[in-house]
């Protein structure tokens, strides 16, 4: 059903909604920006699904990120027109100018988030509006154009009616979307596209660690950085990972899973691998804390980071921090046997523990369960989990907004 809207509407709600780009900037300065631009609008979508259905895989074979759907969903954007008519596809190869600006400086953004199928067979999307705020922002940090979030939801949610039989059921099983923005400007000159696309793809998933928990070793790391202050580290861009691989190789080669990335002479702790970071400990004022580094611009303000940090404080049983803190201090706390816990916190894995640090030739031994030498994760580790789960697969009714059924 396709429902028109005057264009005096569409233009109040792309001003509302999304902040403008440096082309749509120029645009709305224009007086005949209301008869040129126009948002992306949701009941333009055109649904035209692949007539040949793949077959699908039994849960225990899923691998994070290899199988992909039937369909797609893909919308794209031209300056001084705005965003195009939404399609619902066939899964297939994107076709690009090999001068796209994507291939040469780097023009894409993601985001990652998860479908769940409930109990009752509805599908759920964990806290998508903080992923659109997000990939709003990502879009805007590299001078990509900005849309109308809700509308690309309901875009969203007709991609999973479609592909419906794609979603696993089981707790741990999930439809990993990969949402994408990039520039297709077909030019090697260096300034804003002005060309756009935005695809969103899917992939069937089980959980993280299918044989429970399995927490990880850390190479702290501070000759090479993930992110600096006025950076890109705030932003979930292409170009933030890419340097981040050769790194984690060189730790994976010393027996390490991941690096703990360190910034600043101090040696700041900054993130884990690609997931936030949390320290759960006894801090010098003999508090019980859970802390976790600030958003100074350098950190990823992760949607599971954000969960954890609301849950915790809903709880109030202990002190509760967005705050700097360095390397020097983790080692006096594990001196002092005040580490509890510490675990790395994302999409992909909800939480995933951390049991060593390696930094500058010793070693950080954290704690995870004291009253089970054969567990893999803390008390809070698996209590911040199995809360988070409940949330998601409509077990348990979470904050308004939190588990939204498409």
């Amino acid at each position: 059903m396709f429902v028109q809207r005057t264009m005096r509407q569409a233009i109040q709600a792309h001003s509302a909604i999304s902040r403008p780009s440096v082309y749509t900037s120029k645009v709305l300065s224009s007086r005949f920006y209301s008869s040129v631009v126009a948002p992306l609008d949701a009941s333009k979508l055109e649904i035209h699904p692949s007539k040949n259905q793949k077959k699908l895989q039994e849960n225990k074979d899923l691998v994070f990120g290899k199988t992909f759907t039937d369909n797609m969903l893909v919308v794209e954007w031209e300056a001084g027109k705005g965003w195009g008519t939404p399609q619902i596809k066939e899964y297939g190869k994107l076709q690009l100018d090999p001068s796209a600006v994507v291939f040469h400086y780097a023009f894409e953004c993601f985001e990652g988030m998860k479908a769940y199928k409930d109990k009752d067979g509805q599908t759920r999307l964990f806290r998508p509006d903080m992923n659109m705020k997000r990939f709003n922002r990502s879009a805007n940090r590299i001078a990509l154009p900005s849309f109308e979030q809700d509308e690309l939801v309901k875009c969203i949610g007709e991609f999973l009616k479609v592909d419906d039989r794609w979603i696993p059921k089981g707790r741990g099983y999930s439809l990993y979307l990969r949402p994408t923005m990039i520039g297709t400007q077909e030019s090697l000159g260096v300034g804003a596209s002005n060309k756009a696309m935005i695809f969103v793809i899917a992939s069937p998933v089980g959980p993280y660690f299918p044989s429970g928990f399995a927490a990880v070793n850390l190479l702290a790391t501070s000759d090479k950085v993930r992110a600096w202050p006025g950076g890109t580290g705030d932003a979930k861009v292409g170009g933030n990972y890419a340097p981040c691989i050769k790194p984690q190789l060189d730790a994976n080669k010393e027996g390490f899973q991941q690096n703990l990335w360190l910034f600043g002479p101090d040696h700041q702790v900054t993130e884990v691998g690609t997931m936030n970071c949390f320290v759960y400990w006894k801090n010098e004022k003999g508090e019980t804390e859970l802390v976790t580094p600030e958003l100074d611009g350098s950190i990823l303000p992760g949607v599971t980071r954000d969960s954890i940090l609301s849950l915790a404080r809903q709880w109030g049983e202990f002190k509760v921090s967005e705050r700097k803190f360095t390397m020097k201090d983790l080692v006096q706390a594990d001196k002092e046997g005040r580490i509890i816990e510490m675990f790395g916190a994302g999409t992909a894995c909800i939480v995933c523990p951390i049991k060593r640090i390696h930094y500058d030739g010793h070693d950080i031994n954290v704690p995870l369960d004291p009253t089970d030498k054969t567990s893999q994760a803390g008390k809070l580790t698996k209590r911040f989990n199995d809360a988070i789960m409940d949330i998601q697969y409509g077990d348990v009714q979470g904050p308004k907004g939190w588990s939204v059924v498409v």
